[in-house]
């Protein structure tokens, strides 16, 4: 099915901005998000999303008020919602493998969704810049186009993306939005900072690092964070961009080096340090089991022992 958009369908585009000039509300109702002061979310109510990964959930749930998002500068922020069921979802999306994404982001809210007739999907698309490259507008488009090869009707209420995401900043072009949040209790979705990033931020960062493609951390029937388990091979020479400078790594590391925010480098770094100091990822997820977070009663994410020999003999058997 097609998009809609104020109930009526929209046509395949060639270019973001024909996008908005055929729909010129769509500028104003980015203009208007990209306006409001970033929200600094509480981390005990959290649930936090890295690139290539999704998370989905309910308004029952009792351990995630807020699903948000950070560090998109090409990158998009997706999130879906049902308005019947309440079921959303959030994504960071690359562009890595886009076609493939689009359907487990749908299957996601879908599936927590179930047969409820009423209500309606709705789509809020946010990130990109109007970067030298077009990377962003290359990833708005496959985006678009994606979410109108689905089965369902969806619905764009937000789309600030791209050139109505861009700021010039001494010269510079950069995102305006860098980071996004989405009630699941009440759907609203806003502008969002978060001084967290867990549980287990580094390990994910090496994950995908590491070229892990894009996955759901979050068991929702459950209340946890499930992470891995992963797989990557070890490599010594990725020391050398220890000893390189900010601005080799900006230039060689990143999609857009004069966009990204002031952690970049740092965060990087951390990952690396990560990688050497787990050169291969065996030893982070004993007996091939997942690492397992569950909220604490302090608000954190504690993670969970693995499971005896016994009890994962018994979860097999229930398979």
């Amino acid at each position: 099915m097609p998009l809609f958009l104020q109930n009526r369908q929209i046509d395949r585009v060639s270019s973001t901005s024909e996008l908005f000039r055929k729909h010129s509300h769509l500028q104003e109702n980015a203009r208007v998000f990209r306006s409001k002061t970033p929200t600094t979310v509480d981390a005990k109510c959290l649930l936090y999303v890295q690139q290539r990964e999704f998370a989905a959930t309910n308004p029952l749930d009792k351990s995630v008020t807020i699903i948000g998002s950070a560090d998109a500068t090409t990158c998009h922020l997706v999130v879906l919602r049902h308005t019947g069921s309440g079921a959303t979802c959030l994504a960071h999306c690359d562009g890595s493998r886009t076609w493939s994404e689009v359907p487990l982001i749908v299957k996601a809210v879908a599936s927590l969704t179930g047969e409820m007739k009423d209500g309606r999907y709705e789509l809020h698309l946010v990130g990109g810049f109007d970067d030298e490259s077009q990377t962003s507008h290359k990833l708005s488009l496959n985006l678009l186009a994606a979410f109108q090869k689905q089965q369902e009707e969806i619905h764009l209420e937000t789309c600030c993306i791209t050139e109505m995401n861009d700021e010039v900043v001494e010269g510079v072009h950069r995102p305006v939005v860098y980071g996004i949040g989405v009630n699941v209790k009440t759907g609203e979705v806003f502008p969002a900072s978060f001084p967290t990033r867990g549980p287990a931020e580094d390990l994910r960062s090496a994950r995908t690092f590491t070229g892990g493609q894009m996955v759901e951390i979050y068991d929702s029937s459950k209340e946890q964070v499930e992470i891995g388990p992963c797989k990557w091979t070890p490599n010594r020479d990725i020391a050398f961009w220890l000893a390189q400078d900010d601005d080799t790594i900006l230039q060689y590391l990143s999609t857009s080096p004069m966009a990204e925010p002031p952690h970049f480098v740092q965060h990087i770094k951390s990952t690396i340090q990560f990688l050497l100091n787990h050169p291969t990822a065996d030893s982070l997820f004993p007996g091939g089991q997942p690492q397992v977070f569950r909220r604490s009663a302090q608000g954190g994410w504690d993670c969970s022992p693995p499971p005896s020999p016994q009890q994962q003999q018994q979860q097999q058997q229930q398979q």
